[in-house]
């Protein structure tokens, strides 16, 4: 049905003239669940071309820009990925700095650069994003917004932990899956359901995983730290989804999952202090969604602390 609407959506724009197809997005983001990446990103890219000309739109194209990066990336275009989340990076910045967008959402994406920087050794330049990173979440925690916003920066962020917890989180192909760019109101029902109730199943396996941490945590607590951040990611898109209130709902899964990796740093300082830098970035990007910006300051601090990055 999607492939039909596109047909019809090319012809219609051949005789009008416009660039925009219509039915492109509706088949990139099938395609994407279907782990068709290759060809998602070539409709992605497509659909960026036409309305990139067009401007932020009243703040449209960054969701299309962080679902295009998302989309190259999981196709392995890792060099046009990042050279997408940094036109993303460049048009948050230039909408905050007008007053045209929120500054937590410029924040947001450059601490997702950052990763997607790190997770494709560019750790240099990654460095020198955080330190804008640590500039802006300074001045949010002095002053706060310069303008007040509806509540949109915290569904912008829950993509992008999504994104970031990806690469970790593929489920087994034997349905769709999220495409992990888009905002959870683009997914289809399967894919949604699919994902959302794996949640009972990662709870049970990390109850389990913690109690043998506990007797062996030289051999399991490492082991516990991923699915507990998988768990975390997706409680965390779930809820604020669906209700203001989110930040109650998880809260105690972002704190936990500092108590864990602070014991697994103590454990292995090499790789487990990276870890912990990682989950408090993880939990200042939650602070940020919760608008708790001075909590978000800290632990942003902390995490470049333990990166070798605080000054």
């Amino acid at each position: 049905m999607r492939a039909e609407m596109l047909a019809l959506g090319r012809a219609q724009a051949e005789l009008s003239g416009d660039p925009v197809v219509k039915g492109l997005y509706d088949w990139a983001t099938g395609l994407s669940e279907e782990g068709r990446y290759a060809e998602a990103a070539d409709a992605m890219t497509e659909l960026v071309a036409a309305i990139l000309p067009e401007g932020p739109a009243d703040g449209g194209l960054a969701w299309t820009l962080l679902e295009w990066t998302a989309t190259l990336h999981d196709a392995g275009r890792c060099d046009e990925a990042l050279a997408a989340f940094e036109t993303l990076v460049s048009m948050q910045a230039a909408e905050a700095a007008h007053e045209r967008g929120p500054m937590a959402c410029h924040l947001h994406s450059l601490i997702g650069y950052a990763r997607m920087l790190d997770t494709n050794g560019r750790g240099e330049q990654a460095a020198l994003v955080r330190q804008e990173a640590l500039a802006l979440l300074t001045e949010l925690a002095d002053t706060g917004e310069r303008k007040s916003w509806s509540g949109y920066q915290a569904s912008f962020w829950a993509v992008l932990l999504n994104i970031s917890g990806a690469e970790s989180d593929r489920p087994a192909p034997d349905g769709p899956r999220p495409p992990s760019g888009a905002a959870p109101l683009r997914w289809s029902p399967d894919a949604e359901r699919r994902y959302f109730d794996s949640r009972h199943a990662l709870r049970e396996e990390v109850d389990t995983l913690a109690a043998r941490a506990t007797e062996d945590p030289d051999r399991h607590l490492a082991e516990l730290v991923r699915p507990h951040r998988v768990l975390t990611v997706r409680s965390a898109v779930y809820w604020q989804n669906r209700t203001h209130l989110f930040a109650e709902r998880v809260r105690s899964l972002f704190d936990e999952g500092m108590g864990l990796a602070r014991r697994l740093s103590q454990h292995d300082p090499t790789d487990g202090t990276r870890t912990l830098a990682r989950i408090l970035i993880d939990r200042s990007t939650f602070h940020t969604a919760a608008h708790e910006f001075r909590a978000a300051l800290d632990d942003f601090r902390q995490a470049l602390s333990y990166l070798g990055e605080a000054n």
